[in-house]
């Protein structure tokens, strides 16, 4: 691996983080705005699988699927099961019962989970430099003044609980990332997840709520769905560049980035 390439993960790394600090600052407007918060991630999710297909089209990426075996297809579905549905679900009806800056500091836990089965399944390994740095991060969010403690309720749980998933996926993406282009591979996340979260969708709630959505409610679903766009994006094209641990090390940041939106729009602190 040489330096250009780790110089390339790293921005596409930190360019994540920039996209995940101020999504998890909207993504808490956003859901707020929707009685059901497993709909609003479904249309949501839905529109980026639209983006991902467009883009399959306008560079004519088709050819990829066709010489993909069955352990790459199992691999494929297994991301978008475990990493584009059910995750999705719980974080965003945590999300719902509980602040933007919680949301955000349980979600980059990513990096603790996704480095211990990297280490494992992997056989990757962190310096202590990398764990110096995640402190020092966490340790300034009770700086900037925005985080007050965690609620322990019900929503944090579902947040773990979704950024759990989120880690087993990344190690499963990391294997499917060998062979398989980063865009297949985010595509893979997004629409067969949106399908499985439609079809959850249709079985409970149906899609009526859908045509009563506001021009609100749409202006940040698809402001949403453009950032989520550029996280999978960049996500995955730093994670097939570069190993695990170091970029979910590099995530952490966007807590800060949440935190400082919190602290100066809604605490005023």
């Amino acid at each position: 691996m040489t330096n250009k390439t780790i110089r390339y993960a790293t921005i596409l790394a930190l360019s994540t983080a920039f996209i995940s600090g101020i999504a998890n600052f909207v993504n808490k407007f956003a859901v707020s705005s929707f009685d059901n918060a497993v709909i609003f991630t479904t249309i949501k999710n839905s529109l980026v699988a639209v983006f991902i297909l467009g883009i399959f089209i306008a560079i004519h990426r088709w050819s990829e699927l066709k010489n993909i075996n069955r352990k790459q297809w199992f691999r494929l579905i297994l991301i978008g099961a475990i990493g584009g549905a059910l995750p999705f679900a719980l974080f965003f009806t945590g999300l719902s019962q509980t602040s933007a800056v919680n949301g955000a500091l349980i979600h980059k836990t990513l990096f603790l989970f996704v480095a211990l089965m990297a280490i494992s399944f992997l056989k990757e390994k962190m310096v202590w430099q990398q764990w110096l740095g995640v402190a020092a991060i966490f340790g300034g969010n009770l700086i900037v003044g925005g985080f007050t403690g965690f609620k322990f309720n019900l929503g944090e749980l579902m947040i773990l609980a979704a950024t759990i998933l989120w880690a087993i996926e990344n190690i499963i993406a990391k294997k499917a990332l060998a062979d398989i282009s980063s865009l297949t591979v985010a595509g893979a996340r997004m629409i067969l997840g949106s399908i499985l979260l439609a079809l959850y969708v249709s079985l409970t709630s149906g899609f009526g709520p859908i045509v009563l959505l506001s021009g609100n409610q749409w202006w940040l679903t698809i402001l949403t769905s453009v950032l989520l766009l550029g996280y999978v994006l960049t996500w995955y094209a730093a994670l097939k560049h570069a190993p695990a641990t170091y970029v979910a090390t590099l995530l952490t940041p966007a807590t800060l980035i949440t935190n400082i939106l919190s602290a100066v729009f809604v605490t005023h602190a």
